[in-house]
């Protein structure tokens, strides 16, 4: 299949506007597009107590599952305060579960330029209970 990765990119802007990060200042937005061709996207949510901060990555991933999606082909994630923006460990975990390691991610934009990698480039052994 062949995806419009511009598309997601722009989705994942327009999700980085909604950012609430009053303690970071580190706004993040991200757009997954399922296996059924929808799209979803997501921002960083923080709270005052850190741990229960919520990345843009799984944001847009849990509101895909809890719209009863279960694959994942390929996110984009952005940030206008960093060039690459690469997600967490918590978030890569959540995207090889749903996401598989040989799926693309779309970790930025440079001059129109989209850095585009697979899953497995940043994480390499993902845990995932097979069988």
């Amino acid at each position: 299949m062949d995806y419009d990765y511009k598309l997601l990119m722009d989705k994942a802007k327009e999700a980085a506007k909604m950012s609430y990060s009053p303690f970071s200042k580190f706004a993040v937005g991200a757009s997954v597009l399922t296996k059924n061709g929808k799209i979803y996207t997501g921002c960083n949510i923080e709270n005052s107590s850190f741990g229960m901060t919520i990345c843009a990555e799984r944001c847009a991933i849990f509101k895909a599952i809890s719209e009863g999606e279960k694959e994942i082909l390929a996110i984009a994630i952005y940030s206008p305060n960093e060039d690459d923006c690469y997600p967490c460990g918590a978030c890569r975990q959540v995207m090889y579960e749903f996401q598989g390691e040989n799926e693309i991610t779309v970790i930025t934009e440079e001059k129109e330029n989209l850095n585009i990698k697979k899953l497995s480039d940043f994480l390499p052994y993902g845990f995932k209970i097979h069988g």
